[in-house]
């Protein structure tokens, strides 16, 4: 299926033109934030070191379609910042910039020079992003943050998974994407706070931790209230039920829920079992999570005998929440995706055309743009360093 196209126009704006980002953070939470704001039109400089961002290196097949995909409408500029000439003109690009994330260990910032408080002598009105697994303080401050780490301890891989199977961390960078979307809220929390005078730059100390945490909701209330520690139940619910992945007859997976009683209720209907609205084991979402194994039971019997679409189509119509279990082949060929653009090929150098995830959120007056493709390393030296005053050759001699 072919999707909706889109160019880059350089000369494309957003609600953020103006802002200037300087990145100096690396893989995965500090780019995702980055790119948030870069898609909404903010000038974002990538400041590499000389090997580049490691996100470069996380490769498929050879490619880096991750650098493709979160380096997007930005601009790269080395800078070997072990090097004299390299810090000065980061300090000249800093007194020009607007927001400014690092996601160094912490103290790290310090040991360079470039502790908070020195950036917002140089730069009053500076926001400073501080991305870190733990926190600027804290026991754990100097652990390294990595995802992962912060996946297990943030309490959610114990809640994933099966009840007789170990806990399963997700595969993909949900921490560092959790943080990033947090870090774009904050940032821009802070901008406006700078333009309507409540303050001028502060910092924001970010930490993949707590957004991770936040995911959990009111279970820190729960135990405290009830004692309870919430189990593993496989893709069940521990607050909703029926809520499950049921097997259908064909082989293929649908997922269900009736999280409200009105659809808990179309749902008995439909699988023939009108008797469990009038059962008070079933009354309540509460009883039906209490007796959850004999609700899938029941439901799952009847996905049994029905193959995927025919189930999908009968549990459509009788207004109950349903959907397929996709995988990405699926998402890229399903004509919603097509319809909302959710998916669009990209012009690439490399491959003619990319599919990537179009920009979100939608914004009606003021939508995001496509602007620049995923830079090469130091692909946008000469022209950042020359518009701030600094001899590129100086940094090229610096960097030797």
């Amino acid at each position: 299926m072919s999707h909706a196209r889109k160019s880059f126009d350089p000369a494309g704006t957003g609600p953020l033109e103006g802002i200037r980002v300087l990145d100096l953070s690396r893989l995965m939470a500090g780019n995702m934030l980055s790119l948030q704001l870069a898609d909404f039109g903010a000038d974002v400089i990538k400041i590499e070191p000389p090997e580049g961002d490691p996100l470069r290196d996380w490769k498929d097949d050879g490619h880096s379609l991750f650098w493709k995909t979160y380096g997007r409408n930005k601009r790269s500029v080395v800078l070997n910042l072990r090097q004299a000439p390299a810090m000065a003109a980061l300090w000249a690009l800093i007194e020009t910039a607007d927001v400014f994330i690092e996601n160094y260990r912490p103290g790290t910032l310090e040991a360079m020079g470039l502790a908070p408080e020195s950036l917002l002598e140089r730069n009053p009105d500076l926001i400073v992003v501080r991305i870190s697994g733990f926190g600027q303080t804290g026991p754990y401050a100097q652990f390294p943050g990595f995802g992962t780490i912060v996946e297990a301890m943030s309490g959610f891989a114990d809640r994933t998974g099966f009840p007789d199977r170990e806990p399963v961390l997700p595969p993909l960078a949900l921490a560092d994407m959790i943080a990033g979307i947090y870090g774009a809220s904050a940032t821009m929390m802070a901008l406006f706070a700078r333009q309507t005078g409540r303050a001028r730059g502060q910092v924001i100390d970010l930490s993949l931790l707590e957004p991770m945490f936040s995911v959990l909701g009111p279970e820190a209330s729960i135990h405290a209230i009830t004692g309870k520690i919430k189990q593993r139940v496989g893709s069940a619910s521990n607050t909703a039920s029926p809520r499950n992945v049921y097997k259908c007859a064909d082989g293929k997976f649908l997922a269900l829920s009736g999280s409200t009683p009105a659809v808990a209720r179309r749902i008995f209907e439909v699988i023939g079992r009108s008797d469990m609205n009038e059962n008070p084991r079933f009354a309540t979402n509460s009883d039906r999570v209490k007796h959850r194994a004999l609700v899938d039971e029941a439901v799952g019997a009847w996905f049994a005998r029905h193959n995927s679409a025919e189930a999908l189509e009968t549990m459509r119509k009788s207004g109950a929440t349903v959907g397929p279990i996709f995988n990405i082949a699926d998402a890229m060929a399903d004509p919603h995706f097509e319809a909302r653009q959710i998916i669009v090929d990209v012009e690439d150098a490399t491959f003619g055309t990319l599919p990537m995830h179009n920009i979100v959120p939608r914004l009606s007056a003021t939508p995001g743009t496509w602007r620049l493709p995923a830079p090469e390393l130091g692909q946008h030296n000469d022209e950042v360093l020359l518009a701030a005053g600094i001899d590129p050759q100086s940094i090229r001699i610096g960097a030797t």
